[in-house]
């Protein structure tokens, strides 16, 4: 509990001076945010056995109009995390406040109204279109589910949106499988975009897709960003792709932040030794600084969510740990100017030598 108290903290004070320097008022608040699924053993009498602790105490913001990464291995809670911001999944403890309203506990009946705010675009976009419905009635529901009058009716509001992300506005009474896969990506954009909501939570959007089609999604998300004043958090793996749309990103490991900052601090400069060897893993186009900068390879199997490591949940893994890591859990405290770190001994080195830049 101190730890979190002391993560919500510094969280608070980066991004204050963030507020002040222009980028906007706070729409999303996370605060202690956790959730454990149960394992349980037994047919008839069911007995808990351990938890598995996917999301574990996160404390972050999300600025209105901001891109907010999030990023690290698979495994350690992204999509959770994306699935509780939408309340998709219910937390095990914490906060989650959207626009002002704390939206972490609601039931579903009063979590509906609230969808019209924020929404979601999966990783698969075949998997999160029915293959039974056309496009027009799969790009519709969320008119006819939230009973939003539209001018001209809901056909010409799907075929609006069909046009919007680069679909023919005939391709209205098509189904899902006549599609690409970069196509039926651009369907679920439009069904998260219909409400025009606030907020939308982007899991792995273009990790499933071609890579000659990935740069053709992100642009067109950028450009509905700026048109639409949208607000997004980009959950990836992919840290290139992090790279080129976050203004903001956070590191998580294990289902915790272990970094948080903005997207030139954690690229240019990281602190924790976990960020610093997955940033040293993306290729470099100019061959020289690509030769020239370090390599840091990562021993071991990121640990189970059923039973972390005591301590720093990196320390199995990690060539600077020392006996207060296999004690005490670093907080998430501020290093630099909105530059947050989770670890007794950060890195005091740039990822590729100034000289090289």
């Amino acid at each position: 509990m101190g730890s979190a108290t002391t993560n919500t903290t510094s969280s608070s004070t980066a991004d204050t001076t963030g507020d002040a320097a222009g980028t906007g008022g706070v729409l999303l608040e996370v605060t202690g945010l956790r959730k454990h699924f149960p394992i349980k053993r037994g047919i008839i009498f069911q007995k808990q056995v351990g938890l598995v602790k996917a999301v574990d105490g996160l404390n972050f913001t999300v600025r209105r109009g901001e891109t907010f990464g999030l990023v690290g291995e698979s495994g350690c809670g992204k999509s959770t995390t994306g699935r509780l911001l939408t309340r998709l999944l219910r937390p095990t403890d914490g906060q989650i406040v959207l626009n002002g309203q704390d939206i972490s506990y609601l039931p579903q009946r009063q979590v509906r109204p609230i969808r019209r705010d924020m929404q979601m675009i999966f990783q698969d976009p075949f998997s999160s279109l029915n293959p039974r419905h056309t496009v027009g009635s799969i790009v519709g529901a969320p008119f006819r589910l939230q009973r939003v009058e539209t001018e001209g009716g809901i056909k010409r509001a799907v075929q609006e949106l069909l046009e919007l992300v680069g679909l023919n506005p005939e391709h209205y009474n098509r189904y899902p499988h006549e599609f690409s896969g970069g196509q039926a990506q651009r369907i679920g954009i439009a069904r998260a975009l219909a409400l025009r909501p606030k907020l939308m939570v982007c899991d792995e959007p273009v990790s499933a897709l071609d890579v000659s089609i990935r740069a053709q999604i992100i642009n067109l998300l950028q450009d509905l960003q700026e048109e639409f004043d949208l607000t997004y958090v980009f959950i990836a793996h992919d840290l290139s792709v992090v790279r080129h749309i976050s203004d903001r990103v956070a590191v998580m490991y294990l289902g915790h932040i272990v970094e948080l900052g903005e997207a030139r601090q954690i690229y240019q400069h990281p602190l924790h030794p976990y960020t610093h060897a997955l940033l040293s893993a993306i290729p470099i186009s100019d061959p020289d600084v690509d030769q020239a900068r370090e390599r840091i390879l990562l021993t071991g199997d990121v640990p189970s969510p059923l039973n972390p490591p005591s301590g720093c949940p990196f320390r199995t893994r990690c060539w600077k740990a020392q006996d207060i890591c296999r004690t005490e859990r670093p907080p998430l405290a501020e290093k630099a100017t909105g530059h947050q770190v989770a670890c007794h001994f950060p890195e005091d080195r740039a990822l590729i030598p100034a000289s090289d830049r």
